[in-house]
């Protein structure tokens, strides 16, 4: 016998929630049918994939194992009935898309009517995270596709590319930075550094773009880190220290309203690419790629 894709999704929620009443809530079943399923699982399987105490459920050995392919499995099979229930209609039907913070905002707006008209049938879900947590969404088979920023660590995805995202230089409006037409990187050297806090990827991009080092403490002296690209703007406009936008954010207007001073930099490495991403091998990646021509459009 071998394990059922019924028996894979009680132990994967099982391993997410640990506890089974949990997780036979999470799954719409009586805790005694998943509690059930689960031995049934380790009867095939030939040896427990869960020690039950008062603490909760852990995973062994076996289980963490069996965890990992489940997953794998599940996540190819919901790709086999997305790509039946959509064969010769691509981008239609559901389509769960990840976007990070520093896209959606600007990019979304002049795409989203597009995809509308374009593909009328398509019913878009859409998640904001950051790079890190979507990526492993779509590895988990949670997320059909994402919208994120390179460079990142892309393995066991492939993507396509959607446009070039310059980084730009910003300031206080009273910053000799204002005097001029463009900025060199190192100029910013040794002022203060605003950028967005750890697990955003524009942080390591705009620091890798002009080979800078990150803010430093010194004692009770505390870097200011923002946590959105709005936040950030106020926190310039107050004259709390320097940074870097994207070009996407600035000409949607992120920098309109809030005294700042914006200036490309003078460095041919400035810019963050834009690309859809999707698990290796799965059936969705002709409409990864769909979306991504149709947001080049946009």
């Amino acid at each position: 016998m071998l394990p059922t894709l019924r028996q894979m999704q009680y132990l994967k929620l099982l391993s997410e929630h640990g506890s089974f009443s949990r997780a036979a809530e999470a799954c719409y079943v009586t805790q005694p049918t998943l509690s059930a399923g689960i031995q049934e699982l380790e009867k095939i399987l030939g040896a427990p994939v869960v020690d039950r105490a008062r603490s909760g459920v852990i995973l062994t050995a076996a289980g963490q194992e069996a965890v990992r392919r489940a997953t794998a499995i599940l996540a190819q099979t919901e790709d086999l009935v997305q790509a039946a229930r959509g064969a010769g209609q691509p981008l239609a039907g559901r389509f769960r898309l990840g976007v990070i913070p520093t896209v959606a905002p600007y990019l979304l707006p002049r795409a989203l009517p597009m995809l509308r008209d374009q593909f009328p049938k398509l019913r878009l879900f859409l998640r904001e995270d950051l790079t890190q947590r979507l990526i492993a969404s779509l590895k988990a088979g949670s997320l059909d596709a994402a919208l994120i920023a390179l460079p990142y660590d892309m393995s066991g995805l492939d993507w396509a590319h959607v446009e070039d995202d310059e980084l730009l230089a910003a300031a206080p409006a009273n910053h000799p930075m204002a005097l001029q037409d463009r900025v060199d990187p190192s100029s910013l050297d040794g002022q203060d550094l605003i950028l967005l806090e750890d697990g955003h990827c524009l942080r390591d991009h705009a620091l890798s773009a002009c080979g800078l080092e990150p803010p430093k403490t010194n004692g009770e002296d505390e870097s200011f880190a923002a946590t959105s690209l709005p936040t950030l703007v106020q926190m310039i406009g107050s004259g709390l220290g320097v940074s870097f936008l994207p070009a996407m954010a600035v000409q949607a207007g992120l920098a309109e309203n809030a005294p700042v001073t914006v200036r490309p930099l003078n460095t041919a490495q400035s810019s963050r690419e834009i690309v859809v991403a999707w698990r290796a091998g799965s059936s969705r990646a002709p409409e990864g790629r769909l979306l991504a021509e149709t947001l080049r459009a946009a």
